[in-house]
């Protein structure tokens, strides 16, 4: 009856064994199933990489952590394991020195290793079985026997998951070479449009720039950036307060002038030596109201107000508040959003020959599944520092007619249409020139 019995478990097991859909499937039922036929108190199933054992599944684990401390012992000690294709029984007291105090902290004494051939007779991996009692030799038949069947749901599986590389090889000999290769090369004469990616930003073409009216310091703002404005709309103010101190200063300096300018006259009615005074005082006189009238019309300049209706661009007002600025010094620039062009900054390892009505597409970190089309307008001739700190070529495109316009600062990626090229000039330019680089050939 115990026969029979533990025929029916094999042929149990063997049929999950046909029914494993997937790799790790197999896996499970190799190190858990079995118990059910030789029991055992641990199981790890080893994979051939090559010639040297990489543990895929352990006995009542889902998934196998190759860094943990059992792992990294039980792969080491796997690679000592008898690599002839035969069942081997181990006992802890036949050990290596080096090995017997891991293999009793980790293991129990009696070991059966149980390879797993293909329908070849290679050995595609081996099966370690750990229990406290010896195997004995009927336990050692059935798990030969259930094995050969394991192996060759193992070898199945194996080249219906992927293709070996000896397979590949041998698709890869004879005449397929032939084809393959001449299928290459006539695939690098096709032609492409030669083309490169670098950063960009949405601006305005033709923004005009507003600029501090005179030396100053910059007081306040009146808009915020990226602000709508109108013609006539002030913008910022430079601080007024040392002016309207200059004008108090030169106001007491015109009533002093005037009042010598009066005393001088009423003394020439008597004395005519003060003639000569009069002239001066009234000098002096002209010369107070000239620098009041300066002063006045420097404090008609510190509002600053906007000449066309527009956008505002500018970073952050708290990079303004207070900070000193010189005569034309750009503050801010005054947009259409109907101007939005493209800036893109082309590095110079990656120029490549562009012509004026390049196609370019703009793709904005905001919407990087909708495109933006446009074409080159210009394209300058000397290298600069970008904003990156890379040097680079400055490009200006314009949007395609009927485009939607993106907001002015946004920014993304822009790639630039060049000639057209063959497949093969396109993949190995830039190794082409690195190589030219450094030799010089």
């Amino acid at each position: 009856m115990s026969e029979v019995s533990d025929l029916g478990v094999l042929l149990q097991i063997e049929a999950r064994a046909l029914q494993a859909q997937t790799l790790a499937a197999l896996r499970f039922t190799i190190v858990n199933e079995t118990h059910a036929l030789t029991p055992y108190r641990q199981a790890a199933l080893f994979e051939y990489d090559g010639e040297r054992p990489r543990l895929s599944a352990a006995s009542g684990l889902v998934s196998v952590a190759s860094e943990s401390p059992f792992a990294v012992w039980l792969g080491r000690f796997a690679r000592c394991f008898p690599s002839d294709g035969a069942i081997h029984r181990l006992d802890l007291a036949d050990a290596a020195s080096e090995d017997a105090e891991s293999w009793a902290e980790w293991l129990p004494e009696h070991l059966l290793l149980v390879p797993l051939p293909d329908p070849q007779g290679k050995a595609r991996g081996v099966v370690l079985y750990a229990r406290e009692q010896p195997w004995d030799d009927a336990s050692v038949e059935l798990a030969q026997r259930l094995h050969s069947t394991y192996g060759y749901c193992f070898a199945a599986l194996s080249q219906t998951s992927r293709p070996t590389w000896s397979q590949l090889r041998q698709g890869f000999k004879g005449r397929n070479r032939w084809l393959v290769l001449g299928a290459l090369a006539l695939s690098m004469l096709t032609p492409v449009r030669l083309s490169v990616l670098a950063p960009a930003e949405v601006i305005a073409l033709n923004a005009i720039a507003v600029a501090a009216p005179q030396d100053g310091v910059v007081g306040s703002f009146a808009v915020a950036p990226n602000a709508r404005v109108k013609a006539g709309d002030l913008l910022f103010s430079l601080d007024d307060s040392a002016l309207a101190n200059r004008r108090q200063v030169a106001l007491k300096g015109l009533e002093i002038a005037q009042a010598d300018a009066h005393i001088a006259q009423q003394r020439a009615f008597d004395d005519a030596k003060s003639k000569a005074d009069v002239a001066v005082a009234l000098g002096r006189v002209r010369e107070k109201e000239a620098e009041l009238a300066a002063v006045d019309t420097q404090a008609q300049r510190v509002e600053v107000r906007a000449d066309r209706d527009g956008v505002a661009i500018f970073a952050d007002t708290n990079d303004w508040l207070g900070r000193p600025v010189q005569t034309g010094e750009r503050v801010m620039q005054l947009a259409r959003p109907e101007d939005g062009g493209i800036l893109v900054w082309l590095a110079v390892s990656d120029a490549i020959n562009l012509e004026t009505d390049a196609p370019v597409r703009l793709f904005l970190h905001t919407e990087p599944l909708s495109p933006r089309a446009g074409r080159l307008i210009e394209a300058s001739y000397q290298a600069s520092v970008s904003p990156d700190g890379v040097a680079s070529y400055r490009l200006r495109a314009g949007f395609e007619p009927g485009t939607e316009l993106p907001r002015i600062g946004l920014r993304g990626t822009a790639r630039i249409s060049g000639d057209w090229v063959l497949l093969g000039y396109y993949l190995f330019r830039r190794p082409i020139a690195s190589v030219r680089e450094w030799t010089g050939l």
